[in-house]
């Protein structure tokens, strides 16, 4: 199975802010007993598709204008790291098994001084009939000091990166309150 690399893409004049468009492949195990991905699954998937996004390691070939970390402070024990704070799923529509990637595409609904709202929607694989939206998602991202564990502030050259990707966060549905 080939792989192809993220890549970003403006969509329609007027649309919203670009997005990034992270191919992510189903693996077996990811489905559960009913035949389509399991829901804790789902969690890898956009962890996989965040990493890809904003991450630059050494065999990316060309990296995405968001990856502005580097994998190297990972194995250095680097100054600084990210923490997710918060996951928000909606979850559409079961995410059938398929050997083409799913079509992960991220934006930030929201920037903050430490933290940015990554928000994600899960699409069937590129190139199908009539793209299906099966999830929607945010994950809340903090910068912290790794000695401290205190938040730090995106950098001039982070915030300038993403901010073509800056746009509406999403808006669940909401449950009605019981009675």
């Amino acid at each position: 199975m080939t792989d192809t690399p993220a890549t970003p893409d403006s969509g329609p004049a007027g649309a919203g802010p670009e997005r990034v468009h992270v191919p992510i492949p189903l693996r077996w195990g990811d489905l559960d007993a009913l035949g389509h991905v399991n829901n804790t699954s789902m969690l890898k998937l956009l962890e996989e598709a965040r990493l890809r996004a904003f991450w630059r390691g050494d065999d990316d070939g060309i990296p995405l204008p968001t990856a502005v970390f580097d994998m190297s402070v990972l194995e250095s024990g680097g100054e600084r790291a990210t923490l997710i704070a918060r996951q928000e799923i909606e979850y559409l529509r079961p995410v059938p098994y398929s050997q083409r990637p799913l079509d992960v595409r991220l934006w930030i609904g929201a920037m903050g001084g430490s933290s940015a709202d990554i928000c994600f929607e899960v699409f069937s694989p590129t190139g199908s009939d009539e793209p299906v939206l099966y999830a929607r998602a945010t994950v809340v991202v903090v910068l912290v000091d790794t000695a401290s564990g205190r938040p730090i502030r995106w950098s001039s050259a982070e915030r300038e990166a993403w901010a073509p990707y800056i746009g509406d966060p999403i808006d669940y549905r909401r449950r009605s309150a019981r009675g």
